[in-house]
């Protein structure tokens, strides 16, 4: 056995072995704790399915077209949005990869190690990675600066949600907010917390262990970008990715040629652009049926109906852990006693918002943010929709008549602004009028963490501690409905040490519920990722996190 190989890959061998677990539970796992993602598959017995094309088979050259928002990037360690790291990934990289399968890889890592109590992890740079300009090779300095960015408060990236519990700490700033409380500030925990080894190793050095640092990697504001860039991002920009982007224009769309000497696999084509297409859905099923684009980065059950039908036209569906939230800020009067947030719980009828809203295409959620895909998904008893119990608990929290509150939201994607109408009608069965409000994307995003109750799309992530982490850790910038709850906190810490998935369930269990006692959001659905490419794009695969790579699509002729 290598020496570095954590000890517990061999029990998931053996576990393989004897049928214990599955493939993908194996896969999974094993890849975490720093086994080869080629090793991992031939015990497995199966072919890895990244980049499953052949290079020598793909077409060469071409121009590929897809419709996508292209909106406002001030700097891509504060990426909030799959569409704005879209942008970005074409020309900067992650460290690792993690696949359709939610199986994660290295990429710009060449592999990691990590110790047998999950604290110290040692990351090998891939060697030979060059930055288009200025010849200059990615080096173990250029990674120990983006980590110690994004760690940095002051930058505001939801990377240090993730980081806080293992390498970030938080502590009294010395001073108090509107309502005088003490304002945390948050840092690394220890100077060596993320150590340079050598010029090609990197290590991180944990006050606590964390099972899901290679998932953290991927998270996409965790960019790898050029220091002397200091965070800019546009047409220009450095990096190590397959193309350059010549041309970037916001609600307009972007343009790049692929890069002649990169180091990685393809790319295939010789020029590739966003087009951005607005808020009009009618809009990319007009594009699809003109050929002004060649796919789209989404589409919802509406426009998959009007488009499957298009002789050029191929579908793409996956399961995904893509959700939305109606959330609640608990320091807003209305919603500061939980019998309120439990009470708009109750009201929601689930099967009814997902046949209305998305046409089907979707699984009824539990009102905690883990779904039935995460590994550590703990199933929990059933409620169904109950309007007496709902309006009891609103009167014993002293709004026996109800009460009246705007919902903010936006209108794209359609989906979105359908399933706010829906619990609003829903609402009102229990007394409650929701008046929505349905703002520009643009203007939305602008104050999504700010409202005191709106509807907000949650992308895809492999592991539920990470959802979690991002949205529900007190104090986390992307904590956008503003819970604090001290034994939440103290209960993700210890699951995000806990290896075996089954045993982070038991700690999970008890985190879903507290969510669906206390928790600030009502949790329809779970829904059905789609989207449409025309069928001479080859090399497409539909990633649940809506990503784009770009380098491993060609055009047929």
């Amino acid at each position: 056995m290598d020496k570095n190989q954590h000890s517990y890959i061999p029990t998931l061998i053996k576990e393989l072995s004897d049928g214990s677990i599955n493939r993908r539970d194996f896969l999974r796992k094993s890849t975490l704790l720093g086994l080869s993602a080629a090793a991992a598959y031939s015990l497995a017995g199966v072919a890895q399915p990244f980049n499953s094309a052949k290079a020598d088979d793909m077409p060469k050259g071409g121009n590929l077209r897809i419709g996508m928002r292209c909106m406002e990037i001030k700097d891509p360690h504060l990426a909030d949005f799959a569409e704005k790291s879209n942008v970005i990934r074409q020309v900067c990289e992650y460290l690792t990869f993690t696949d359709r399968n939610n199986i994660t890889h290295p990429y710009l890592l060449e592999k990691w190690d990590v110790s047998d109590d999950l604290k110290t992890w040692t990351l090998h740079v891939r060697k030979g990675v060059k930055w288009r300009k200025g010849g200059k090779t990615l080096t173990a300095d250029d990674v120990v600066w983006n980590l110690k960015r994004v760690s940095d408060p002051k930058v505001g990236s939801s990377v240090l949600g993730l980081f806080t519990g293992y390498l970030v700490q938080e502590y009294d700033g010395g001073e108090k907010d509107e309502k005088g409380n003490p304002k945390k500030s948050s840092k690394l925990w220890s100077d060596n917390a993320i150590e340079k080894v050598d010029d090609y190793t990197v290590r991180l050095n944990c006050y606590a262990p964390q099972i899901a640092v290679p998932e953290h990697l991927y998270h996409y504001p965790m960019f790898i970008l050029d220091p002397a860039d200091n965070g800019s991002f546009g047409p220009d920009a450095n990096g190590t990715g397959p193309f350059e982007m010549t041309e970037y224009t916001i609600g307009k769309g972007a343009k790049y040629k692929a890069r002649t000497d990169y180091w990685g696999t393809g790319p295939y084509l010789s020029t590739f652009e966003f087009v951005d297409l607005g808020d009009n859905p009618g809009a990319g099923i007009a594009a699809m049926a003109s050929k002004q684009v060649d796919g789209l980065s989404e589409a919802d059950a509406v426009q998959i109906s009007s488009m499957k039908n298009f002789p050029h036209v191929a579908v793409f569906k996956v399961e995904t852990t893509q959700t939305v939230v109606a959330r609640m800020h608990p320091d807003v009067e209305q919603f500061k006693d939980r019998r309120v947030r439990q009470a708009m719980r109750f009201a929601i009828d689930r099967e009814k918002v997902i046949q209305t809203s998305l046409l089907g295409a979707g699984t009824p959620a539990e009102d905690h943010h883990v779904a039935p895909s995460h590994p550590e998904y703990a199933t929990l008893p059933k409620y169904p929709r109950d309007i007496e119990k709902a309006k009891k608990l609103l009167a014993d929290a002293g709004y026996p008549n109800g009460f009246e509150f705007d919902m903010v939201t936006r209108p794209d994607p359609i989906w979105e602004l359908n399933t706010a109408q829906v619990l609003a009608e829903q609402f009102k069965d229990i007394g409650v009028k929701i008046n929505i409000k349905s703002l520009p994307s643009a203007q939305y995003w602008e104050v999504w963490t700010s409202a005191p109750f709106s509807l907000t799309a949650w992308g895809h992530r492999p592991l539920a501690i990470m959802t979690l982490s991002l949205a529900y850790r007190s104090n986390a910038a992307w904590n956008e409905s503003h819970y604090a709850n001290p034994e939440f906190d103290q209960l993700l810490t210890r699951a995000e040490g806990i290896l075996d998935p089954k045993e982070r369930s038991k700690v999970i269990e008890k985190i879903e519920l507290i969510m669906q006692d206390d928790g600030p959001i009502v949790q329809p659905f779970w829904r059905v990722f789609s989207t449409v490419m025309d069928k001479k794009v080859k090399g497409f695969e539909l990633h649940p996190s809506q990503y784009i790579f770009a380098h491993q699509y060609a055009i047929s002729a």
